[in-house]
């Protein structure tokens, strides 16, 4: 039996109420097989730091869903993380930087939705992401998880998601996205 921390840090604003990532943290979870144990945060709902901190120290692996706000995690979710990553019990001092993690064992996944049309990724070197992937221009998001030691798995994305017409196409992605990288031993 594996443990998995499904985080939904959606922040509710007038124009992006959080219908996707609710909607994509119910697929996660049913997609998710009987040999994981399944516990959830839903950011916006309010936490107490002790208990999320137990909730990491059990979790075998976290997945992050969100949406993606001017290029890094909606504010609500930077200061859960804020609150919830101490020092000396998620990291310590360590002699080289970036090395004291505690979550060595642990992994995360971050699943997101992006305003930006998949096109805006991998582009050129004078497009306005400068060419840059996703996973890269979420490097700072990366280095924190990092820093605390967890091992990255591959991120998950959905695109255009202020106009999206169908999501069937990206549930059927999901599905073989999380059976190749993280359910693959329980098939």
């Amino acid at each position: 039996m594996r443990n998995l921390l499904i985080i939904n840090g959606h922040d509710y604003y007038e124009r992006a109420q959080g219908q996707l990532n609710n909607t994509m943290v119910k697929h996660i979870t049913e997609l998710t097989p009987k040999e994981y144990e399944v516990i959830h945060t839903d950011i916006i709902k309010g936490y107490h730091v002790n208990e999320e901190i137990q909730k990491f120290k059990w979790a075998d692996v976290v997945i992050i869903q969100a949406p993606i706000y001017w290029f890094s995690l909606p504010g609500i979710l930077k200061k859960y993380i804020d609150d919830v990553f101490v020092p000396g019990v998620f990291f310590g001092k360590a002699k080289k930087f970036g090395t004291g993690g505690k979550f060595n064992e642990k992994e995360y996944m971050l699943s997101v939705t992006w305003g930006a049309r998949e096109s805006a990724f991998n582009g050129m070197k004078d497009d306005f992401l400068e060419g840059l992937s996703e996973d890269q221009v979420l490097l700072s998001i990366h280095k924190t998880f990092e820093y605390c030691g967890f091992n990255k798995l591959p991120t998950f994305s959905i695109y255009s998601s202020m106009n999206l017409a169908e999501l069937d196409s990206y549930i059927t992605k999901l599905k073989h996205h999380l059976q190749e990288h993280l359910f693959n031993s329980f098939e």
